[in-house]
């Protein structure tokens, strides 16, 4: 059994004695970048590892490549393979936002060309509910190699202005509507969207108890942002690249397969005031 987008609380509570599994602890506060490892070592998943979103899951930060930069492939490579990931492995990630950062792991993961990643539904905030095991012990996972590689070039903003406006590609934003708007921007120095953008706020991938809408619902709802437009044309971006990877796996649970990420994203783009940006309500086309 494989599972690449999502698995629940039942299946991994069967697995967690399974070496067969290595399950990653991503939990991030991004007003608080250090709470997240002290959560974790208070009480995680029993097995669990823990990857940190600006030192595991990112790369240096130059101030104009945006406030999460992918990591370096080779250098993220034998992180994994340190954590005893190899390409036989199920990897199982999750988080306390909604599976916003295990879903950029799930992303990395599936940049490399490793399919058997998924996130907990729910994440641990439904683990803790259901009562299930908890543990603050570390474990010591036995070093091995991950071999994957990256299956293509990340998008640059170069790129997405290179194609704006010529009906090639249409851009999710995945931040809520009023910084989608421009407005109360209180993370990145300038507001505003990239022009022509639509916007799918990443919590709406969610229903009332915090697990993924049904693929069904999920279809209903991109196939309208979508429009005509089909999934390999599709790029998405939010503030920093974490919370777009949530929208590329809502839609992999949507079967709508083949988006692409900005992983720059707004941090990066609005960091170059020679590039155009739109605020205020969309016009005719955006939503």
């Amino acid at each position: 059994m494989i599972l690449t987008a999502l698995v629940g609380t039942d299946v991994l509570a069967q697995h967690l004695a399974d070496p067969e599994w290595v399950v990653f602890d991503c939990r991030h506060d991004l007003t608080a970048p250090d709470r997240g490892r002290s959560d974790y070592a208070q009480a995680h998943i029993p097995g669990a590892r823990f990857l940190h979103l600006d030192e595991d899951l990112s790369g240096p930060k130059t101030g104009r490549n945006g406030r999460h930069p992918i990591p370096d492939a080779e250098m993220f490579a034998r992180k994994l393979g340190n954590a005893g990931v190899d390409s036989r492995k199920q990897v199982v990630a999750y988080d306390a936002q909604g599976g916003m950062v295990a879903a950029r792991l799930w992303w990395l993961l599936r940049w490399l060309g490793h399919l058997p990643v998924a996130v907990l539904d729910g994440g641990w905030n439904q683990w803790v509910a259901e009562g299930r095991p908890q543990s603050s012990d570390i474990p010591g996972p036995r070093p091995t190699r991950f071999s994957g590689k990256p299956k293509e070039v990340p998008l640059s903003a170069d790129k997405v202005r290179s194609h704006l406006g010529d009906g090639s590609i249409l851009l999710v934003d995945a931040r809520a509507p009023d910084r989608f708007r421009g407005q109360n921007e209180t993370i990145d120095p300038i507001g505003g969207r990239i022009p022509g953008a639509r916007n799918r706020f990443y919590r709406d991938n969610l229903d009332a108890s915090g697990r993924f809408k049904t693929p069904e619902t999920l279809k209903a709802e991109f196939s309208a942002i979508l429009g005509t437009a089909n999934p390999g044309e599709v790029v998405n971006y939010c503030g920093s690249g974490v919370s777009a990877c949530h929208n590329l796996l809502a839609m992999e649970v949507a079967g709508l397969r083949g988006a692409h990420l900005y992983p720059g994203s707004w941090s990066e783009w609005s960091a170059d005031q020679s590039r155009p940006i739109a605020i205020g309500e969309p016009r005719p086309g955006e939503r």
